[in-house]
This record gives structure tokens, sequence and C-alpha cells, in this order.
């Protein structure tokens, strides 16, 4: 049987270098790929250290897409970050100047908290709980 897995989502952005800048140095993505396409688009991809998905930064190319950018899913938390070490990735990313929108809590589910990207859309910084 054919293996089947979302390897991107699309993530529209205003600036490439500025989504790049953001998901490297302040969540700790890796860039995946950089490639000029034309003379205002790019390919670009980046990912959590070991992750099967990517995100596909996508510069908004019209007015549509420009009111787009931030709110995405419509002002929901629509990203998922999962860690297993969720206070030392919170520190590092505090210490990196991410704005988070909460304090930590903790749920049935996990330890979380709300943060948001450079242009507003909202994330989950995760740790699920370990089975009983």
């Amino acid at each position: 049987m054919a293996q089947k897995y979302i390897s991107c989502i699309s993530l529209l952005v205003t600036d490439y270098d500025a989504a790049i800048q953001f998901y490297t140095q302040c969540l700790g993505f890796n860039l995946l790929e950089d490639t000029l396409l034309s003379a205002d688009k790019r390919w670009v991809k980046v990912a959590p250290p070991g992750a099967q998905t990517a995100i596909l930064l996508a510069k908004a190319s019209n007015a549509q897409q420009l009111a787009l950018v931030g709110c995405q899913t419509a002002d929901r938390v629509g990203l998922f970050l999962q860690t297993d070490h969720f206070w030392q990735d919170y520190e590092k990313m505090c210490e990196q100047g991410v704005v988070f929108l909460e304090a930590p809590r903790e749920e049935t589910y996990a330890t979380v908290v709300v943060f948001q990207d450079l242009y507003g859309n909202k994330w989950d910084l995760l740790q699920p709980k370990q089975p009983a």
C-alpha cells in the first residue's frame, strides 16, 4: 500500500527573509529549501528538526492574500508545535522574543501555551501528558 502523509502546509507571509529568520532563530526550525522561482517568488520550506511535515512560506501576492496574512485560521489556534521539552523550549522562545498570549497551563491532555508568530498566527506549544 502506498504511504500518504501531509508534506507541507502553506502559510502566507509578507517577507520571505523575515519569516525565515523568525522560524529558524526564534522557533529553532531548519530551513529545508529556499529556491528562487521568479523575480518575486521563492519556494521556501521550514520545519522543526526531524519533522515529516514542513511549512511552505508563501509570500502574499495580491490584496486578498495580504488581507489574510496572520489570520488564515480566523484568529483561532491553527498550528500546533509539539515538544518533549516544554519548559526548555518555552524559555528559549521567551529569550528570542516570541510573544505568548497567556501563561503556560496544565490541561488534562498536555502542558500548553498559546503564542503567535511574527504575523499574528496563533500556535500552541504543547507537551502531551504521558499515559497513566
